[in-house]
């Protein structure tokens, strides 16, 4: 891991310089292919398909590291990593053949059930119309979640389904505050034929390859990658407020922000609440893949406490980062790194994975666990 964490932090001065340079534009190929180059969209893929298959706090820190960098570029890896482990874990041979015939692919897609799937021989023909399908200007493959068309008495199925980006019509319709460079476009699907070995059951997989890690399955992985990238952020929009702090002036103040007591305080309150959401973050990821690794089992309570630290790190984020613009006062205003955390953290928090229902599910749990009397252990 320190290696490829190393090659992410060498990526810095790089993806920096043409996120300044890109303007709202998606995310330019001299990134992607650095990126690529330095192997870091294989760090949550199975070694069996040529991946990494790191531990998930490990997959988390290089996330973090690419998204301090740029929030776009951070946010299209951990999408990417996510969708192929998916596939790589949970599909047979006869697809993974095809899709990791060329190396490690970069994937894309949004996998909400906002398609439909009709049996077809072997497969099923796809049809839907998606939104956010992050980096898929440059992805390879391109996934979508789908309902299948079952006969009467007979429940559907919610597939997960993956296929050549090619077959996937791009709309466009990205005009957005934050995360611009992700080109996170709708795009459609129009009786797309998909082998079934091209898809898995969202509550339902098999893993057919790679450890342990992989029977946590879609909830806690997609959550590594939005707390991946919230943390990088915020981290970088703290990072820029201190360096504001040297010598920004308040008018009227002859001294710089840095020597002011009450903001030395506010930074230091700031800084407090990001460790500390960090750490635990850190630590129910770690619980959760030791439990899986020691038992074979998957804890539901760990499924909800790796979904609510990811909510709260971004939330918590987004709130440290409010404050933060304020405190730099207009210099926030301008592009530059703050600006651009301050952004792509809020685009951040629409997402499901950053929404209130983990919340609502943990507090319901810690309710239902709690003792009659509580002086009793």
């Amino acid at each position: 891991m320190a290696v490829h964490l190393d090659r992410a932090r060498e990526l810095r001065s790089l993806i920096d310089e043409n996120a300044a340079k890109s303007d709202g534009l998606p995310i330019p190929q001299e990134t992607v292919h650095a990126l690529v180059d330095a192997e870091l969209h294989k760090v949550m893929v199975p070694a069996a398909v040529g991946g990494l298959e790191m531990p998930v706090n490990d997959c988390i820190d290089i996330w973090s590291e690419v998204s301090w960098a740029d929030g776009s570029v951070g946010w299209c890896l951990m999408a990417s990593c996510a969708a192929t482990a998916y596939f790589a874990a949970w599909c047979p041979d006869e697809h993974v053949e095809q899709m990791f015939a060329d190396g490690v692919p970069l994937s894309a897609g949004q996998f909400a059930p906002n398609g439909t799937a009709t049996p077809e021989g072997d497969g099923f023909r796809i049809s839907g119309h998606y939104s956010f399908g992050s980096g898929i200007n440059h992805a390879q493959w391109a996934g979508a979640g789908v309902i299948t068309e079952e006969p009467e008495g007979t429940d559907p199925r919610y597939l997960f389904a993956i296929y050549p980006v090619d077959q996937a019509q791009i709309t466009g319709n990205w005009e957005v505050m934050g995360l611009q460079a992700t080109a996170s476009y709708d795009y459609t699907l129009d009786e797309v034929y998909v082998p079934a070995t091209a898809t898995f059951d969202m509550f339902d997989i098999t893993v057919y390859r790679g450890g342990p890690l992989y029977r946590l399955g879609v909830m806690p992985l997609t959550a590594a990658g939005h707390a991946g990238f919230a943390i990088g952020v915020v981290q970088r929009g703290l990072d820029e407020l201190r360096s504001v702090a040297r010598s920004k002036h308040r008018m009227g103040e002859a001294a710089p922000l840095a020597e002011s007591d009450r903001f030395v305080h506010e930074i230091g309150q700031l800084e407090s609440r990001f460790r500390a959401a960090r750490t635990w973050l850190h630590e129910v990821f770690a619980t959760a893949e030791r439990n899986v690794t020691e038992t074979g089992q998957v804890d539901p309570a760990d499924v909800i406490l790796t979904r609510q630290a990811t909510v709260f790190v971004t939330q918590e984020g987004a709130d440290i980062l409010r404050r933060a613009y304020l405190l730099a006062g207009t210099d926030a205003l301008r592009s530059g790194g703050l600006q651009r955390a301050f952004r792509d953290i809020h685009a951040g928090t629409q997402h499901v994975f950053a929404g209130a229902a983990p919340t609502v599910e943990f507090g319901r749990a810690l309710l239902d666990a709690a003792p009659d009397n509580p002086l009793q252990p």
